[in-house]
């Protein structure tokens, strides 16, 4: 289907930073994608604008509900000069999950990634082409009817806007050390814990912010009523090697369903290593660790896309995985999937979009 996108040319360009020295989300591309929502139209006028702030009235539902949500994806500049995007109809059909959670009507996906197309098409002499950078991308819905009744809001926005994003491993891939969280509870099954939404965030900041003060990277959060069995890790979803399976919790309603997580699940199984995705608590990891069966693990998704863990810390117990090195499965993932990513290696599954 054919859309009509009114655009709109930034007449000054933005100076743009060093590649080399790219601090993530705080440099923004010239450009924006605006598509807007009522009752009455649905949603309506899509529109490539220059980039610039946006009015809201104060009594806007996004600030008292937290009715928003959010993606994440990325576009990179292969060697030859092309531009791909990975998976982006898996963002937009999550995206349509977590408006249906958080009670705002669904997007025409199809509209989403064409706007999504030629903003990035505008916009691509912003694609960094320094080894390891990309240009991320954040679509991001919010309610915009000014009222303070406790109801969904009447009108919405989608944007979408983008900024150059440098290595996350500037020297390399290495592992972290993570910090295993015991009193706080971020989501629980019913909750919005599977919705991409502001709250959720918000909800990890302080124990995250506890757990940097102690030294450490992440928070791995364990389920809100039994405070025993592992979910995630802050940002990413998570992944246990053990005894030559791996592991991962299976998606119980309040799992964020992570793109890079499908894709990884997608990979071990074309290469017929087995997989569980299952409950698994944070004492049978350590009894692993105790009888020497806990090889590895690692973290998932589009910022870091693989994320080696090197220590956990519960309940005050340290343990060191793996010699603290990175594994030998997770860099295998890590340069297979950076490799389709950037367009170094063969994508198989069809999962590249060149633009």
């Amino acid at each position: 289907m054919a859309y009509s996108i009114e655009i709109t040319q930034s007449t000054t360009r933005k100076q743009k930073p060093d590649p080399n020295h790219l601090i993530f989300g705080k440099h923004f591309t010239d450009h924006m994608f605006i598509l807007d929502y009522s009752v009455e139209q649905g949603w309506y006028n899509p529109r490539i604008i220059p980039y610039q702030p946006i009015t809201l009235d104060p009594a806007a539902r996004v600030f008292h509900y937290g009715q928003t949500v959010f993606e994440g994806l990325k576009a990179y500049r292969t060697s030859e000069g092309r531009t791909l995007l990975f998976r982006p109809d898996q963002n937009f059909k999550r995206l349509n999950r977590s408006n249906v959670r958080m009670s705002i009507p669904e997007l025409d996906e199809e509209l989403a990634i064409e706007g999504l197309r030629k903003l990035v098409e505008i916009d691509q002499d912003w694609i960094p082409e320094v080894e390891g950078t990309s240009l991320y991308i954040r679509p991001f819905v919010i309610a915009t009817q000014a009222s303070l009744g406790v109801a969904p809001s009447h009108t919405y926005q989608f944007l979408i806007i983008m900024s150059p994003v440098g290595a996350y491993y500037a020297e390399g891939i290495h592992p972290v050390k993570i910090y295993v969280e015991s009193d706080y509870v971020r989501t629980v099954k019913g909750g919005v814990g599977t919705a991409k939404t502001g709250g959720n965030y918000a909800a990890s900041l302080k124990a995250q912010e506890e757990a940097s003060g102690k030294g450490y990277s992440q928070v791995l959060w364990l389920d809100g009523v039994h405070h025993k069995y592992i979910e995630e890790v802050g940002s990413m979803n998570v992944f246990f090697k053990v005894n030559g399976t791996v592991i991962t919790p299976e998606l119980n309603g309040s799992i964020l369903d992570g793109i890079t997580r499908k894709s990884i699940l997608e990979l071990l199984a074309s290469w017929n290593v087995p997989v569980e995705e299952r409950t698994i608590s944070i004492e049978e990891l350590y009894e692993a660790h105790k009888n020497g069966t806990l090889e590895e693990a690692f973290g998932t998704g589009t910022a870091a896309v693989i994320s080696p863990i090197g220590q956990l810390c519960w309940k005050d117990e340290e343990i060191t995985l793996n010699g603290g090195e990175t594994g030998e499965l997770s860099a295998k993932l890590y340069d297979t999937l950076t490799g389709i990513q950037r367009g170094v290696l063969p994508d198989p599954f069809g999962w590249t979009m060149k633009l």
